[in-house]
């Protein structure tokens, strides 16, 4: 036989019980977040406080041996100071002078008449000076424009540069049979560069555009010249006109 069971309890008593029952829910709720919390900050306070500062200790006396020993190693100064300079080798090369160029561009810029006895070529100021005979002052006027409407460019892409920026005849005697001269220039340092690279890092040389002159414009403006009388003649080839 089923049992009827009867609730006999006033409503506002249930309602205080159910309260209560609430209550002691959150507060036991509360009570393990606040432990939670404690933990957490006990564990953080000791990780910086206790083991932060005994890691910075080890690290100290693991840096102090480590320089005691290096310090007992013989000759560490020169060690570091060799391999000080060794890194530095790459940069130095790429920003030395290739002053050997020089031979190469001096038999294309010299006409057949010239003789050089002298060449003195300071990298820092960019200039060279040029003392040497020829057979008569024309052709050391054709030396010189030779040199004043040279061209050079560094790679098939690049624009045409002029290769000496000023050229002065400095010193001109006449001798028996021949005339001395000097000549002063300044030049477009990418002529010695040793830092012009291609798009694969190799490195390109400057290559000279000569021009070749027979009478030139040296020759015109020179007082002593009556021979032009302000016409230049050039070379015809076979048949010209």
């Amino acid at each position: 036989m089923a049992r009827a069971q009867f609730n006999l309890l006033p409503d506002s008593k249930y309602e205080r019980l159910k309260t209560e029952k609430s209550q002691r829910t959150l507060k036991g709720l509360f009570i393990f977040i606040s432990i939670g919390a404690t933990i957490i900050f006990v564990f953080f306070f000791l990780a910086t406080n206790v083991l932060q500062k005994k890691q910075l200790s080890d690290s100290d006396k693991d840096i102090k041996n480590l320089y005691s020993e290096l310090q007992n190693v013989e000759n560490l100064n020169k060690m570091l100071t060799v391999q000080n300079q060794l890194g530095s080798l790459v940069d130095l090369h790429r920003n030395k002078h290739v002053s050997s160029r020089l031979f190469t561009y001096l038999p294309d810029l010299t006409p057949i008449n010239v003789s050089i006895g002298r060449v003195g070529l300071d990298l820092k100021t960019n200039s060279i000076t040029i003392d040497g005979t020829a057979d008569s002052q024309k052709t050391v006027n054709v030396f010189v424009d030779t040199l004043k409407f040279t061209t050079f460019s560094a790679g098939e892409q690049a624009n045409d540069e002029q290769a000496f920026l000023t050229v002065v005849q400095s010193n001109f005697s006449v001798g028996s049979g021949n005339v001395s001269y000097t000549l002063s220039l300044t030049f477009d340092p990418l002529l010695f560069s040793n830092n012009i690279l291609d798009a694969n890092g190799k490195q390109i040389t400057p290559s000279l555009k000569v021009p070749r002159l027979t009478t030139t414009r040296s020759v015109l403006a020179d007082p002593a010249n009556v021979l032009f009388n302000g016409q230049t003649t050039q070379d015809k080839p076979p048949g010209g006109q």
